[in-house]
């Protein structure tokens, strides 16, 4: 029969080995893995990561406009990229990313700014 010490070794192993919770991927790791799919080559008139021009305008608008509109889709892309495992910090993780990249300063959002653009984006349909 293993000791307590041999379980707790054995326990701190695997939860060493587990993947991190989702909602603690950065901004960056959340575009790559999801988001790239269309802001990396304009899908279907996506604004490509980078792109100041077509991100200028989205920055100007706000996160407290992008984040909701993304949380509930907008246009061709569905709600949450697509991902309904996404948390609603990593979304908002990675809407900063990309529009930090085009242009934007936006700080890094916080759990509270998530529930308050959840708030919003079920306050609205779809656009």
């Amino acid at each position: 029969m293993p000791s307590n010490r041999q379980f707790l070794l054995a326990a701190t192993l695997a939860a060493a080995l587990l993947p991190a919770h989702a909602a603690d991927r950065s901004g960056a790791e959340v575009y790559a893995a999801i988001c790239a799919d269309c802001h990396a080559t304009g899908v279907d008139n996506a604004p490509k990561f980078g792109d100041t021009a077509r991100w200028g305008k989205l920055v100007r608008e706000g996160l407290d406009e992008l984040v909701p509109a993304a949380m509930r889709g907008i246009r061709k892309m569905p709600a949450m990229g697509g991902n309904p495992q996404l948390s609603d910090l990593e979304l908002a993780r990675a809407v900063v990313h990309m529009a930090n990249a085009g242009g934007g300063r936006f700080p890094e959002p916080t759990t509270a700014d998530a529930e308050r653009w959840r708030k919003k984006a079920d306050a609205r349909k779809k656009r």
